[in-house]
């Protein structure tokens, strides 16, 4: 099996302070994320590596320029002890298509909705989102994406890690590898506790997040 998902958009590292853990990935891999910038009214920012192609990953967490949103922030980020990869997301060559066939074979991925976050030049980008939290709260199911008319963001110049490997463990590995079939895509699955790990390449050399 291919380590590398197909449809691989962006993997989700959550982090409930920011600024230390995109220092801790500078130190451990000899990149620097750039800043990617706040989800308005939902009191998150995030900061981005390319993983290659358009593969990416998101550093997020609790943005402390803004105020405390009304409820749970997104990822769960503000109840979070440590920095952890919660999930991932695919981006389909057609969302809805892709979201259609999911169901007729059994696994529903939910609506998608609309989504945007303002850039640090102050350009709103907007994107189209599912919520695989709700649809399977894991996180190894993916989510499903389409950024629509708005610029990929491996397409404005990030540094890059390239990806080796993304692997999961799961109580029961055969109750998720057909979820991940029915969106057309598939991850390395072993049995364990839930969790969601990846390899990158560095000027460092290979490095593991969970």
């Amino acid at each position: 099996m291919n380590t590398i998902p197909a449809h691989l958009d962006h993997l989700v590292l959550a982090t409930p302070d920011l600024a230390a853990t995109v220092a801790e990935f500078t130190r451990r891999t000899g990149v620097t994320p750039v800043a990617g910038g706040s989800h308005v009214d939902l009191g998150t920012r995030n900061y981005l590596v390319g993983l290659g192609g358009t593969g990416y990953l998101e550093i997020i967490g609790p943005d402390p320029e803004q105020s405390t949103p009304g409820g749970p922030g997104p990822f769960g980020v503000d109840e979070l002890p440590t920095p952890r990869t919660l999930t991932w997301a695919i981006s389909p060559p057609d969302l809805d298509a892709a979201v259609a066939a999911a169901r007729a074979r059994g696994y529903d991925p939910g609506a998608p909705q609309a989504m945007s976050r303002r850039a640090p030049d102050g350009t709103v980008l907007r994107w189209r989102l599912t919520d695989g939290a709700a649809a399977h709260p894991s996180g190894l199911v993916p989510f499903l994406i389409d950024w629509g008319a708005t610029r990929h963001p491996t397409a404005t110049g990030l540094p890059v890690t390239p990806l080796l490997s993304l692997a999961a463990t799961a109580p029961d590995p055969a109750e998720i590898r057909p979820l991940l079939a029915a969106l057309d895509t598939e991850l390395p699955l072993g049995k364990g506790p839930v969790g969601l790990s990846f390899t990158v390449d560095t000027p460092r050399g290979p490095v593991r997040f969970d």
